[in-house]
């Protein structure tokens, strides 16, 4: 297939967090957009930011970027405040949505969106579970349907793009097309990704995907093994980093993702599918109770410095 021009030349980011700091990075210093940066929350804007001076500085250090080129990738990043709302998003060409893991949340911003910003911008999420088809169902505009030719174009422009945490070093997209999305919003949501320096793979929007419809799973077992008394914890994770190679094992990878998320991710398998294999740990209902939340909270499987 010949190569597709994103024709993305503003992209906006909502969510200044882990997942949608590193969005922006890799959008400013890889595929060389200027960024405009959204979250409700001032604190976390400017922790946000002042992580991404941290991130070019490491990478200036270690001689992957130039300083000059971090320089540049910094001054393509403008913050859209809490005030400006998602209104200061208006004039960009895509916009990737990287909030909680929540449809209602999500479908309150994608209507907003659908009302606010041109109506040939890509809505992006970077959901890696919730439906895209039900996310694209909540752009229909009021009064409209969607058969109708603008509900169906609001509708057409809504695609996932589920990066992996951490961006800047994954080198994985996950690119899932609703029922509505159009052709031209896929190719370019594509070329776009691989402006920003990453491998696509795509997947059916089915619950989880490809990429959670298997991990979730794998890390709920072993929190069960936990839960069981079948081994230690250290025992677990030791099992799956020496005797299968992976590169962290199972409870230590959950904190470093959020156990919020992963009840979630989990929670949505078992009830967008209906089979009880999903059914989520009860241990980990509790430690999310508990809000051991894992290496954002200082403490889950394990404890971290805070």
């Amino acid at each position: 297939m010949a190569a597709v021009a994103h024709g993305i030349r503003t992209v906006g980011v909502i969510g200044s967090g882990q997942m949608g700091l590193g969005i922006a990075y890799v959008s400013a210093l890889r595929a060389r957009v200027p960024v405009l940066l959204h979250d409700r929350s001032e604190v976390q804007l400017k922790k946000g930011l002042a992580f991404m001076d941290k991130l070019l500085e490491k990478d200036v250090a270690k001689g992957k970027v130039s300083s000059e080129d971090a320089k540049d990738a910094k001054d393509r990043v403008t913050v859209v405040s809490a005030e400006q709302g998602l209104s200061g998003l208006r004039d960009v060409d895509m916009v990737i949505e990287a909030v909680s893991e929540k449809l209602a949340v999500k479908e309150a911003i994608f209507k907003e969106l659908s009302a606010k910003l041109s109506p040939e911008a890509i809505l992006a999420t970077n959901t890696s579970s919730i439906s895209i088809t039900k996310i694209a169902a909540a752009t229909i505009p009021e009064g409209q349907t969607a058969a109708s030719s603008e509900g169906a174009k609001s509708a057409s422009r809504v695609v996932g793009l589920h990066f992996f945490n951490p961006v800047p070093v994954m080198k994985l997209v996950e690119l899932i097309s609703a029922l509505q999305t159009s052709r031209d919003t896929l190719d370019r949501a594509r070329a776009y990704a691989v402006a920003c320096g990453k491998e696509v793979t795509t997947s059916q929007d089915v619950p989880g995907f490809v990429s959670n419809a298997l991990l979730m799973p794998f890390i709920n077992e072993a929190i069960m093994c936990l839960e069981k008394g079948v081994a230690t914890r250290e025992d677990i994770d030791k099992t799956l980093k020496l005797g299968m190679n992976h590169p962290m094992g199972p409870l230590q990878l959950a904190d470093f993702i959020g156990l919020d998320t992963c009840l979630s991710i989990q929670q949505t398998l078992y009830t967008g599918t209906g089979d009880s294999k999903y059914r989520p740990s009860i241990l980990l209902e509790r430690m999310v109770d508990a809000q051991w939340l894992g290496k954002k909270s200082g403490k889950g499987f394990y404890d971290y410095d805070a």
